[in-house]
């Protein structure tokens, strides 16, 4: 009796450690897939009236995309061939590097249609590529965001220091992107009344407030014997110096349009702007090209057509499957759930099996 009670208490013992360290999971709905679930048919009439449905929308979206994009007005302006003197054109990189040249340019825009304002100013480089991997990596944010993070150099070789007498000091802000900042200016001016360019707010606020620090200050920047680009203002604060913080975001792709400021008064159509350009920036080199634009915007932002295009041409090819599956609907039609269909009910060679 007292062996054959043990026994069935180390059954029962068993029987519980193995319920305990069990892997199965607790039993529920979710776990099982017993939870309510919608399986749509994807029925001719759904499919086809699904296709309707986004040509629909889509093609007036697209529309109303390129009508905006047309109220857009652009000025495009190419200069850096314009800019060079012609005893240079031979020499472009000598005329750049040379301290003795005139970089002084006086170009001449015709305004098409009135421009609103704000008339936006950009620069725009072409064959500049910013997305390169060691360019991009060639800074150090903890130090762009305050000022006990200025020591920090790590990540800016080859601009992280400067020699200043026996020690090395760091340059703020350091990097190759900072130090190729862009440094041509524009003067616009109607009639001998120059146009004021305002360059506040250019840059994104959230970069202002959060990226460049208000007590960060240049220090040692463009000390070294090869100078990339602009001077920066050693008097003021990074989050104060939109044109680098603006410069700092880099473009992903070859060409890109920068801001450089905005114009707040009205353009009139046929207006004749002068523009006074020191022509600074090193793009011969590489092979590079340099443009100026003025353009307004709308709600969709500059001039682009690539979004109405876009949507067009999804709208029309969704309509034209429509069409397509409306006269195959209706030239050969077939009863839905036919398992006659099916693969395995059919021989290799294709015909239903008897």
């Amino acid at each position: 009796m007292g062996s054959s009670g043990t026994g069935r208490k180390d059954k029962g013992s068993d029987s519980s450690t193995h319920k305990k360290n069990s892997k199965r999971p607790k039993y529920s709905r979710f776990t099982q897939q017993e939870l309510p679930a919608c399986k749509p048919i994807l029925t001719p009439p759904w499919v086809i009236a699904v296709f309707v449905a986004i040509g629909i929308i889509f093609i007036p979206v697209g529309l109303v995309s390129l009508s905006a994009s047309e109220h857009v007005v652009e000025i495009v302006q190419e200069y850096d061939a314009d800019c060079i003197p012609p005893d240079y054109r031979k020499d472009k990189v000598g005329y750049i590097q040379s301290d003795s040249t005139n970089k002084t340019c006086t170009l001449s825009m015709i305004v098409p249609k009135q421009m609103r304002s704000p008339v936006y100013i950009y620069y725009q480089l072409e064959n500049f590529y910013q997305n390169h991997r060691r360019y991009v990596k060639s800074r150090n944010d903890k130090q762009l965001r305050n000022k006990a993070g200025e020591q920090k150099t790590s990540g800016c070789d080859p601009e992280e220091t400067a020699a200043v007498g026996p020690d090395k000091a760091p340059i703020v802000p350091c990097g190759l992107i900072a130090w190729s900042l862009f440094n041509d200016t524009f003067k616009f001016s109607f009639e001998s009344k120059v146009l004021d360019v305002n360059k506040k707010n250019i840059a994104w606020e959230s970069d202002r407030k959060h990226k460049f620090g208000s007590d960060v200050y240049p220090k040692n920047f463009q000390n070294g014997s090869l100078i990339g680009g602009a001077q920066l203002n050693s008097s003021m604060p990074l989050s104060e110096q939109e044109d680098l913080i603006v410069w700092m975001r880099t473009a992903a792709l070859p060409t890109f349009r920068k801001l450089y400021g905005k114009i707040e008064q009205d353009l009139h159509a046929n207006q004749k702007i002068s523009i006074i350009i020191q022509n600074n920036y090193n793009t011969y080199s590489f092979g590079g090209k340099k443009s100026l634009v003025l353009s307004t915007t709308s709600w969709i932002g500059g001039k682009n057509e690539f979004l109405g295009v876009g949507y067009l041409t999804v709208g029309g090819l969704s309509l034209t499957f429509a069409v397509g599956f409306i006269l195959v609907y209706i030239l050969k039609p077939r009863e839905i759930g036919d398992p006659s269909y099916l693969s395995w009910n059919r021989n290799p060679a294709g015909h239903l099996i008897s």
